[in-house]
């Protein structure tokens, strides 16, 4: 079995950021697009995962990707059932990579209402947490959006994750929350704000044993969830770019010390399938080399 406590240990103190590799079907199409892969390129969902797992793969085996400056990874659910170099992808980032694996487990969104959209039922949760764990996948992220600021959603999103929260301690794994604050929200430094309290009230209800992670929009406020950061029960506050630029996504994340990336668009910013293997690893690893500067600052 993996050494869950070595995993622990660089969760909660290693140097790095985490890579979200974790672009399920919605967000695939899109993804691939910006890998110069057009929707031409392939025919039908299985061609489409396909294409995507050839780039995951392509990113993982570059040079660059490995717990020098990469500390985990965030991997879609029929990523766990593919295979690299003849190794399962759970195990090869670990065993050979070094780098701590999650898994994305939310199944999209419900319908905006009181301005958030809370996760979508999760069927079969229990069993597809056995079956990672066994894997060696330590955790998982659950990702619901918030898109104003609004008391009444934002409670009721929190609650949402941490019903969902408690399921994953339960099967003796360690889940990252994610509420988003839309980036485009003509009220996010208020969303942010609410947030940070409701968060930190649910944290302070956590027992011995019950550590989380938390994957938090870049506040407006540089530091506003440093509270969250320092709790005992916070093994990591991570930031997702959002739609940020890699550029302006890392300025943002320098000035939260307490913070490090879990970036996805801003991690494949400029990639393209086309690109020469050496080519692709150069353009690879100045965003990785710039993201792990600002998680590090």
């Amino acid at each position: 079995m993996p050494d869950f406590a070595k995993m622990r240990d660089q969760m909660e103190n290693g140097a790095g950021f985490i890579a979200a590799l974790d672009q399920s079907g919605g967000s695939t199409p899109k993804a691939l697009a910006l890998y110069g892969v057009d929707a031409n390129d392939y025919d039908g969902e299985e061609a489409m995962f396909a294409e995507i797992q050839r780039m995951r793969a392509r990113i993982i085996l570059a040079p660059e990707f490995t717990s020098e400056k990469v500390i985990g990874a965030i991997l879609f659910e029929k990523t766990l059932r593919e295979n690299i170099e003849g190794q399962a992808v759970p195990s090869y980032l670990w065993d050979v990579r070094g780098v701590v694996p999650f898994l994305k487990i939310d199944k999209g969104l419900q319908d905006e209402a009181d301005d958030v959209q809370l996760l979508k039922p999760i069927p079969g949760l229990a069993d597809t947490l056995v079956a990672a764990k066994a894997m060696g996948v330590y955790g998982t992220k659950e990702r619901s959006v918030v898109n104003a600021a609004n008391a009444k959603g934002i409670s009721a999103i929190v609650e949402n994750q941490f019903d969902v929260a408690h399921e994953v301690l339960s099967a003796g794994m360690v889940p990252i929350i994610e509420p988003e604050v839309n980036i485009n929200s003509d009220t996010k430094a208020e969303a942010e704000d609410i947030l940070a309290d409701t968060l930190m009230s649910h944290v302070e209800t956590l027992g011995d044993g019950q550590d989380i992670m938390l994957k938090l929009t870049l506040p407006e406020k540089p530091g506003l969830y440093d509270a969250l950061a320092d709790h005992s029960r916070v093994l990591r506050v991570v930031a997702l770019s959002g739609g940020y630029s890699t550029t302006d996504a890392s300025a943002r994340l320098a000035r939260n010390h307490k913070m490090i990336a879990s970036f996805s668009r801003a991690l494949t910013e400029g990639l393209q399938r086309d690109m020469s293997d050496e080519g692709f690893e150069a353009a690879l690893g100045a965003n990785i080399n710039t993201i792990y500067q600002a998680s590090v600052t």
